[in-house]
């Protein structure tokens, strides 16, 4: 795994701080026009940080593992797209088309939806981060035999 920089390091610790901080706020109901802001540029910071960070390898586990990585980095952002809609209800006129204004197939289908995909995407981070550091040791030792 190529090592990142320093300020790619950095970016991506502050990502995550932006993420818990502005996950935390929203949750609590403390200024959340402001904190789903917060939380967005803090997933596409570490969505963007992370998905910098390439495996040279030939390890076709570790392969597969940064790709559910990808797929967990564009949850974090998708999370962070409906937090920001549950605050400013951007997506509803997408729904105006159906009966009753659309209002009741937008409340079950996007609003507060968030929070499913922020657990899915907190779940598959956890474990591909654990499995890719267990594969990358596996393969250090492998190499030095």
């Amino acid at each position: 795994m190529r090592q990142q920089s320093k300020l790619q390091t950095i970016l991506l610790l502050v990502g995550g701080a932006l993420m818990v901080i502005g996950a935390g706020c929203f949750v609590f109901m403390w200024q959340q026009k402001i904190m789903c802001w917060v939380f967005l540029v803090g997933a596409i910071l570490f969505a963007t940080c992370q998905s910098m960070q390439m495996y040279e390898g030939r390890s076709f586990v570790i392969r597969r593992l940064k790709r559910i990585q990808c797929v967990s980095d564009l949850f974090f952002v998708l999370s962070g797209i409906l937090m920001v809609d549950t605050v400013y209800h951007f997506l509803l006129p997408l729904f105006r088309q159906g009966e009753n204004d659309g209002y009741y197939n937008y409340m079950t289908y996007v609003y507060n939806k968030w929070v499913v995909l922020l657990l899915i995407a907190a779940i598959l981070e956890v474990y591909t981060t654990h499995r890719i550091s267990s594969e990358l040791d596996k393969e250090q030792n492998v190499e030095k035999r």
